[in-house]
């Protein structure tokens, strides 16, 4: 099966790289040519246009930064509506707004396109090992049909319901972490003010009811200092902006996603915003004067 694949970013080159291995005959695509080229070493068709993608592939997937970028390749000029056949299926991953995800999906459906949405979780690391954990939006039929490609780039795939419930998880999902990495920040920056070793305090308290993936991930590379990306806060602000978007549209209250978002926005503004969401406890350690790192 030959499969189109649009943007090459931290996501979606491992993302692409798994189906290659996998045995998928792959047209890639992105703005920056260069991206493409370990694809094309490794056996990928390189695609001029997203238009050029569907030209030559029935099924395309999508793994763009935000809403704009998706509607563009989908819609905007040399985009996949210009060339697909009617039936064509495009599976977006990015993570955008579902209100965008439904009305791009019925733009698409005037041509005879259809569309999953299927955002993933689990960052780079889970990217490149194929474990990510996949939500998707769309009919049952297309899920059933593309459980097995989309399984080649993942540990977890589930169909959530009609198009747009894929990014309803997902943001349901980014709102979880980024108010858990809050908590952990929070109580780490605790510890360490009243003098505890912060690194017993995460052994002590990981195996109880405050223990969960969120803590064994992100405590270990605040006490190390290691804040290389695995996702970055400004995509986490634009995911958590998507959320509150979604919630004023259904008059749905987000408190806690309000005010993590703001503590987001402040390290933003401090340089922050390429760093991995667990560097929100620099917030924390400004405002209380410490430094969570393990003892010398």
């Amino acid at each position: 099966m030959k499969i189109g694949f649009i943007g090459l970013g931290i996501m979606g080159k491992p993302m692409s790289k798994n189906l290659v291995k996998a045995g998928y005959e792959l047209v890639v695509y992105n703005r920056s040519q260069a991206k493409a080229d370990e694809l094309v070493e490794m056996g990928a068709i390189r695609g001029t246009s997203p238009a050029d993608v569907a030209s030559q592939c029935k099924v395309i997937i999508t793994m763009l930064p935000n809403s704009p970028h998706v509607r563009e390749a989908c819609l905007g000029k040399n985009g996949i509506a210009e060339t697909a056949e009617p039936g064509t299926v495009v599976i977006d991953m990015s993570s955008i707004d579902p209100v965008e995800s439904k009305a791009i999906g019925a733009e698409l459906a005037k041509k005879g396109i259809e569309m999953l949405d299927a955002p993933v979780s689990g960052g780079e690391p889970k990217a490149i090992d194929g474990t990510l954990s996949v939500m998707v939006g769309g009919t049952k039929e297309n899920f059933d049909k593309y459980y097995d490609l989309l399984m080649a780039m993942a540990g977890s795939v589930v169909y959530v319901g009609p198009l747009g419930s894929g990014n309803v998880a997902k943001l349901a999902n980014q709102v979880i972490v980024a108010i858990n990495i809050a908590a952990v920040s929070e109580a780490m920056t605790l510890a360490v003010k009243n003098g505890a070793d912060p690194e017993l305090v995460y052994q002590a308290i990981r195996g109880g009811l405050a223990g969960s993936t969120v803590l064994d991930a992100k405590a270990p590379m605040m006490m190390d200092r290691n804040f290389k990306p695995g996702f970055r806060i400004e995509l986490h602000i634009k995911d958590l902006g998507n959320a509150l978007n979604a919630a004023h549209a259904t008059n749905t209250s987000l408190p806690f996603t309000a005010q993590v978002m703001e503590m987001m926005q402040a390290l933003k503004n401090e340089g922050c915003a390429a760093e991995d969401h667990s560097a929100l406890v620099k917030y924390f350690e400004k405002i209380s004067n410490v430094t969570v790192k393990k003892p010398e």
